[in-house]
């Protein structure tokens, strides 16, 4: 598994080290190189969270992933350029009425001078483009974005985003550290169990330079400054096209 490949799927400006501005490039990048998708899990073709095949579908293969694919790649790299990583469980909290179980991988990270951040390439929707510093109740601005981690009793810790004049969750996640193996089962469960929320339907999504494009079901939306196209393949032959056009999917 060569790094240079990765950086090149990513399409990575520079040189690499483990500092803030290449972690920052690095996150940014991928999430408008890198698709999140279910395509897979919805024609029931198996995942893997191995390495090696991570690496295989998301680098050479040129395919996205959900969280934890893409983040477990993620966290690979940024291990193999020096930066500190440790993974933790979250709970998904947008838009939930009540409290969901544990079904999100995030990314702590640790840049060489000490300095920690939370990074995230594994989420299917507006999420922080740039890691977020690891302190409490600083407000972060990223455009005309603005996100906060807020210490909470019983969550642990809580990203907040700033959404039509007030502050909500996103997810949460206690500071239990996680390995690899510990994410197998409830891979499993997103899989496979019938109810699970990434069986309900294709869910495809990347940001954009100015803002971002997703699939949901078989209706594609384009979002900008001005405003939002929807489109809805008429066939069959044309999604499959536009999925390979604006995502670089091959399914």
């Amino acid at each position: 598994m060569d790094i240079t490949a990765y950086l090149n799927r990513i399409n990575f400006i520079g040189e690499v080290a483990p500092d803030f501005a290449s972690l920052c490039q690095l996150q940014r990048r991928h999430l408008m190189a890198v698709p999140y998708e279910n395509l897979d899990i919805m024609r029931d073709i198996p995942l893997s969270l191995e390495t090696d095949a991570l690496y295989e579908k998301i680098v050479t293969r040129g395919r996205g992933g959900y969280c934890f694919e893409l983040n477990g790649l993620f966290a690979w790299l940024l291990r193999e350029i020096g930066f500190g990583v440790t993974e933790y469980f979250a709970r998904f909290l947008r838009n939930e009425t009540e409290i969901p179980m544990r079904r999100h991988r995030v990314l702590r990270v640790t840049c060489a001078n000490g300095a920690e951040y939370l990074a995230d390439v594994g989420v299917g929707q507006i999420i922080p483009r740039e890691p977020l510093p690891f302190t409490l109740d600083e407000i972060n601005e990223q455009g005309n974005e603005q996100y906060k981690l807020v210490k909470d009793d019983f969550l642990g810790y809580v990203l907040y985003e700033f959404y039509k004049g007030g502050w909500r969750w996103v997810y949460s996640f206690t500071l239990d550290p996680q390995v690899p193996e510990d994410f197998e089962a409830i891979t499993f469960y997103c899989e496979r169990y019938p109810e699970s929320f990434f069986r309900t339907m294709d869910m495809v999504h990347l940001f954009t330079e100015n803002g971002r494009k997703l699939v949901a079901g078989r209706e594609f939306k384009v979002y900008t400054p001005e405003g939002v196209q929807i489109h809805i393949p008429a066939s069959e032959g044309e999604y499959t096209a536009l999925l390979e056009r604006e995502f670089g999917i091959r399914l």
